[in-house]
């Protein structure tokens, strides 16, 4: 066969897929299905079977044949710790209080290094269905890049009189809306009397798989 010979590194992205098999496997004790991983990493179907081929072909899985839950970790990339990097679960995100004080901070999630490059991020959990037509849905944990503006059209985590919530800012003519991405919920006017600020920009969105016959136990109030 002609052409280039697969690489041995590994992205970020096949860092992170492989990560949350480990993961899932260690907590089930039994690695995930397709659909299992598609649902914890928010992508399509067609896209874990691509990632988990990339992967096979460098050495970093096995499918054992005829399994649905056929997938072995064999080998753990020497690079992984630079390629993924931890960010902290704020727990809650109040007025007045540092946003990672040690009080605030609920656990840590892997993601891609490159969604740090540009600045501190955080992870928030999603409650809520006010977001769902941005593909944002109740217990998704947003990868959250601190900073205190945003432009228009950009889905941000912002204060608002003291609430956290999840909204796409909207600017037009010097008015300032929060809207949702859902009908049933209507924009949400911000004005000088208002105490408002925003906290982030959402930059990344990791989903948590179903957990079948339990309800969800987070605390955090985005959304």
């Amino acid at each position: 066969m002609s052409g280039r010979p697969p690489s041995v590194g590994i992205t970020p992205s096949q860092a992170r897929t492989l990560n949350e098999i480990r993961a899932f496997a260690s907590r089930y004790e039994y690695p995930p299905t397709i659909h299992e991983l598609a649902a914890i990493l928010g992508v399509s179907h067609s896209s874990v079977h691509e990632q988990i081929g990339q992967l096979i072909r460098k050495g970093f899985l096995r499918r054992e044949p005829g399994k649905s839950r056929g997938i072995v970790v064999v080998r753990e990339p020497e690079d992984n710790v630079a390629e993924v990097v931890s960010v902290p679960i704020v727990g809650r995100v109040v007025a007045g209080h540092p946003l990672l004080a040690e009080e605030n901070i609920s656990g840590e999630i892997l993601v891609d290094a490159s969604l740090v490059k540009r600045g501190p991020c955080f992870a928030l959990e999603v409650h809520g269905d006010s977001m769902t037509g941005a593909g944002i849905k109740a217990r998704d944990l947003l990868i959250v890049r601190q900073q205190p503006v945003a432009e228009s059209g950009e889905i941000v985590v912002a204060l608002l009189d003291g609430e956290a919530t999840v909204k796409r800012l909207a600017v037009n003519s010097g008015q300032v809306e929060l809207r949702p991405a859902n009908p049933r919920y209507p924009p949400i006017p911000v004005s000088g009397e208002n105490d408002f600020r925003i906290v982030g920009k959402v930059v990344g969105i990791w989903r948590r798989p179903a957990k079948k016959g339990k309800r969800d136990g987070s605390t955090s109030r985005a959304g």
